[in-house]
């Protein structure tokens, strides 16, 4: 039977797929937001993509004593009220297998990532689904993905004494398998705001 679609199968699989979290609190006044928009819209002039949001302003549960049981109970034996404890964080994790690309636009408060991310990233890091312990130790499941971290602040300085966050955010991705993480520096913009944006705005342009 002939193909009456007009979809172009090629095209289709050659579409990027697009995660973008978005970890401000501020949906207005933001600074991460508008420049994770730049960025994802130089990403598409680039190549097809289809960009999924996640909006942890929006709410992320935290984790506790029920998920973690749910958790380390096996599949098979799980009860219904457990299956529906982890839904979300199943959710989060098919959208992050289901991503060729992550944008996270992250900002910096009091000197750690905002604790809505931190609650995604104990949504997300889970045996057996995105990562596994083998005979050399843990090994990460999410292969083949690059992220790009925008990492935001007001007066935390990357790359300074007091950066707790760059070196956690490669780690913990790259726990996961991802490993190929860029970190556009837009950090203190409180002490020159019009030169920390244009800077963050050239390295974007270069992508």
């Amino acid at each position: 039977m002939a193909n009456l679609s007009n979809e172009n199968p090629l095209e289709k699989r050659m579409t990027q797929q697009i995660l973008r979290i978005d970890a401000s609190m501020r949906k207005n006044g933001s600074y991460s937001r508008p420049l994770s928009e730049r960025l994802i819209t130089q990403l598409k002039r680039q190549t097809p993509s289809e960009v999924k949001v996640r909006d942890l302003a929006d709410g992320i549960p935290f984790i506790n004593e029920a998920w973690i049981e749910a958790n380390f109970t096996d599949v098979t034996t799980r009860t219904a009220e457990q299956r529906s404890i982890l839904s979300c964080s199943d959710a989060l994790v098919s959208e992050i297998k289901s991503a060729d690309t992550l944008v996270i636009g992250l900002p910096i408060y009091n000197f750690n990532v905002p604790a809505a991310f931190k609650a995604w990233i104990d949504q997300v890091v889970r045996a057996k689904l995105t990562f596994r312990y083998g005979d050399d130790g843990p090994e990460g499941l999410l292969e083949n993905k690059k992220a790009y971290v925008i990492l935001s602040s007001g007066g935390t300085q990357l790359g300074s004494d007091l950066d707790f966050v760059s070196a956690y955010i490669h780690h913990v991705l790259g726990f996961v398998g991802i490993k190929d993480v860029t970190i556009i520096d837009s950090s203190g913009i409180g002490q020159d705001e019009e030169k920390v944006i244009a800077n963050s705005h050239a390295i974007i342009d270069e992508i």
